[in-house]
């Protein structure tokens, strides 16, 4: 059964499950680097927010031997469980004063993102995007964002510079910025103790929330810091949308070799929509800047 096939079942068969009070849609969500994903969301016309349930993971699970009515009862679990979260009042989002607080930035892709950016306002930063998104709070849906488009910034009457200024404000605050060495986050991360290597110290930049942390590049001070400590201007490998790597530029590999790095990381160990960028990046220790490696 092919891809088109499965949802147009799972469709069929969640309509006879939950009746003609609910409209069954098929929705198709552009995701970072202009990756279409196929979802399924279960609505009512008193909904004014909804739930996405996203078939891909469902279907490599059929193919796998699982069963329609597992996947089917699977769906429908999600859904209850993420509608009761976003059950609220949505009126307040338009109203610029209460969201302005909860709104910040993330950096992707200018290039491989041209029809996500074509909706959505943005600052570009290198061959890199600043976009915006609104937050729900932790209390009412755990990790719930709305990707703020045109259509937000006409109703607030914002531009996108001012949606920049409110958003770095936003994310410093709530999102400081985190700096660690590649043997410490190993060791967070299993357990284990790892020595750093001495010859090619590496340090992971992100933020405390480890979620779009390549973003700190835009408020770093410790990038400076850093580079200070070894003297050095630093390299910046964009590893993901979530954090860079920096180490020092010492000029003892070619650059060819560090872009041949960050591209077997994307190509073998970065979900497409995660990845970041296939450039190289220094931060200037003379002029406090960050500059894009084109040679």
């Amino acid at each position: 059964m092919d891809f088109q096939t499965f949802v147009d079942h799972i469709v069929d068969l969640l309509q006879d499950r939950m009746g003609d009070t609910y409209e069954i849609r098929v929705v198709r969500v552009t995701k970072n680097n202009d990756v279409e994903l196929t979802g399924v969301a279960l609505t009512r016309q008193c909904d004014s927010i909804f739930p996405t349930i996203y078939l891909e993971g469902l279907y490599e699970e059929y193919r796998e031997g699982e069963s329609f009515d597992i996947l089917v009862d699977r769906i429908m679990n999600c859904h209850e469980e993420q509608a009761m979260a976003l059950d609220l009042d949505m009126t307040f989002f338009q109203d610029y004063d209460r969201v302005k607080n909860r709104i910040f930035y993330k950096l992707v892709s200018f290039k491989e993102n041209r029809k996500f950016l074509a909706d959505a306002p943005c600052i570009r930063w290198h061959d890199l995007a600043v976009v915006f998104y609104y937050a729900l709070e932790e209390t009412v849906a755990k990790r719930a964002y709305i990707t703020i488009n045109r259509q937000h910034m006409l109703m607030w009457k914002q531009s996108a510079e001012s949606l920049y200024r409110i958003a770095g404000r936003n994310t410093r605050r709530d999102m400081p910025e985190l700096l660690v060495s590649m043997g410490e986050l190993v060791q967070e991360m299993t357990g284990m103790h790892v020595r750093d290597d001495e010859e090619l110290p590496m340090y992971v930049l992100t933020n405390q929330e480890k979620r779009y942390g390549a973003s700190a590049l835009l408020y770093s001070r410790q990038i400076g810091v850093l580079a200070d400590r070894f003297e050095s201007d630093l390299l910046i490998l964009p590893s993901s949308v979530h954090e860079v790597l920096l180490l020092p530029d010492d000029h003892r590999q070619e650059y060819a070799f560090y872009r041949q790095m960050v591209r077997e990381v994307n190509t073998t160990q970065v979900e497409p929509e995660e990845v970041l960028s296939y450039s190289l990046y220094r931060y200037n220790r003379m002029n406090s800047e960050i500059e894009e490696i084109i040679s």
